[in-house]
């Protein structure tokens, strides 16, 4: 994982575990409150919450400084349960013992009737960040499992790979999988290529100790083109300067190529967005789905969901969702009308399609056969923003090369092309023109105005056909 991979993390962990301690802190007057947990058999009623909101502003600013200084925040992903229990014991008692002595050194009027409350947030802190912990192991497990990691290809000379691969041997969950290895003296730039086309590759690690730079120009320019990152491993370089290069990988120094959005908290902004808005929505238009689903049934033979394989980030293949709009065997008719196919390029599109049923029309004047693929958000496959995904072998078409750039980000619900004219653009250059737009210029004020600009669009019908 790159240092501002790690970085973001670290820094979006720091603020979960600090909110899980105030959380903690208020479960703890809760049950002081409403249980009588008394331990020093005090008062039975200790009064309002607000004279105590004063402890979550020692608590919140000093978690994460007392959990970096015991080292929580530089362990593995996954460490063993035994430490990760010292360091929280250790990291509870601090934070604890902090409060009891802000208490006492300022004689704060309201000690006897806290005392309780303070010992209770340890115990209850301590459990909430082993569940937090536990939670976190299951998450990683289901992400390996899902086949979620990072896809690289190492290219250099075969010892170099070699060392890299035992180095990264070295890393438990590191979040990376290593798909194949390439001797850039045995393989050329255009069968590279199509290794990242076959694995879609999130990520090429050149590792250029003893290669021509020349030959490492093309593998750059080839993987920029495709919109795939390349890292440089850059540790030839012996002075300080190659410390304070743009990134390392594990250690090892890199200069990162990237021609599609860095990481960045808009983009955890972003990922947040997507599975918040698509769960509202959801829930929101269920009424209008389930009548969606009961007239597609009433108005033709078949299944309610047409599913696809799409092309989604970097080119890999996911089962997109849409309301089925079209006769069960429209796939099988489609070289039928191959030649009446009005967008140039390799995407088909045919504005009076035969292949659509009646109630499909309406479905697609009105984009309401896109709404399943709100699942597909909430399955992490997509965003609510982005380009449109389109199918695996349509994808295979492409002539230009640069075009795969478009796959350098998650596909999207809504982009520039559906609220500029959509079924009216029927150049697919022009298309992919306006997807690039929206990836070089990127921000979520971006796409939060694509999505206000959709609302018209879809209520209005514009370019739907």
């Amino acid at each position: 994982m790159l240092r501002k991979h790690r970085q973001i993390q670290t820094q979006l962990q720091k603020l979960v575990d600090a909110s899980i301690f105030g959380i903690a802190f208020y479960i703890a007057y809760f049950w002081r409150t409403h249980w009588k947990l008394e331990i020093f058999g005090g008062s039975a009623n200790i009064g309002a919450f607000a004279p105590y909101v004063w402890m979550l502003l020692i608590i919140i600013p000093i978690v994460p400084l007392v959990l970096e200084f015991q080292g929580y925040y530089n362990r593995k992903l996954i460490s063993s349960r035994q430490r990760v229990l010292w360091v929280l014991c250790k990291s509870c008692l601090i934070v604890t013992l902090a409060i009891i002595l802000t208490v006492f050194l300022f004689r704060i009027k309201e000690q006897k009737q806290s005392r309780s409350v303070i010992i209770l947030f340890g115990f209850v802190s301590l459990t909430l960040m082993l569940l937090k912990e536990e939670g976190t192991r299951a998450l990683v497990r289901y992400k390996v499992i899902r086949r979620q990691p990072k896809r690289l290809i190492l290219a250099g000379l075969k010892k170099d790979t070699a060392k890299l691969r035992e180095d990264l041997g070295s890393h438990d969950w590191s979040g990376v999988e290593i798909v194949m290895e390439i001797d850039l003296n045995e393989t050329s730039v255009e069968q590279m290529v199509e290794f990242i086309h076959e694995h879609s590759v999130n990520g090429v690690v050149l590792n250029a100790n003893h290669t021509v730079m020349s030959q490492l120009e093309k593998v750059v320019q080839a993987c920029e083109l495709e919109g795939v990152e390349t890292w440089l491993i850059a540790d030839f370089f012996r002075t300080q300067i190659s410390r304070t290069s743009i990134d390392d990988f594990y250690g090892k120094p890199v200069l990162v190529f990237r021609s599609g959005p860095d990481a960045s908290w808009q983009g955890i902004a972003k990922q947040i967005m997507d599975r918040v808005g698509a769960l509202v929505l959801v829930l929101f238009l269920s009424p209008l789905l389930l009548f969606c689903a009961v007239a597609i049934r009433l108005g033709s033979r078949g299944p309610v969901l047409f599913c696809q394989r799409r092309s989604g980030l970097n080119g890999e293949p996911f089962i997109m969702y849409k309301f089925r709009s079209m006769v069960t065997d429209a796939e099988q008719r489609k070289h039928e009308f191959a030649a009446l196919n009005e967008m140039s390029g390799p995407v088909f599109k045919l504005t009076n399609d035969p292949r659509v049923t009646p109630v499909g029309r309406w479905l697609r004047r009105s984009s309401l056969d896109e709404l399943p693929q709100l699942f597909n958000v909430l399955k992490g496959d997509m965003s609510l923003v982005g380009p449109r995904p389109l199918p695996v072998e349509e994808v295979k078409k492409f002539g230009d090369f640069a075009h795969r750039r478009r796959l350098s980000v998650k596909p999207g619900l809504t982009c520039l092309w559906q609220v500029s004219g959509r079924n009216n653009i029927n150049d697919f250059g022009e298309w992919v023109k306006l997807d690039l737009e929206y990836i070089d210029n990127w921000s979520l004020w971006l796409d939060c105005k694509i999505l206000w600009r959709t609302i018209p669009v879809v209520l209005l019908a514009k370019g739907a056909r």
